[in-house]
């Protein structure tokens, strides 16, 4: 798996400086900058919460985690 950013033009992706296979299948993520997340505060705080234990605990890189999910298929 791999992140790149694009930008759509006349209703298509256009990849920033990257190139893909055709009949590569993509997933799609649409960033919206102007828009908020709000969170009713108890979400809140059970989200600021989470983060503070990530931030605590050991983590593995994206290639160690993505190896990991191909042993299990």
């Amino acid at each position: 798996m791999e992140v790149v950013k694009g930008t759509v033009v006349g209703g298509k992706v256009v990849l920033d400086g990257k190139s893909l296979p055709e009949g590569t299948e993509v997933a799609v993520f649409v960033a919206r900058q102007e828009r908020a997340v709000r969170l009713p505060p108890h979400l809140q705080r059970e989200l600021e919460s989470a983060l503070d234990e990530a931030d605590r605990e050991d983590g593995i890189s994206a290639e160690e985690l993505f190896a990991e999910l191909r042993k299990h298929g």
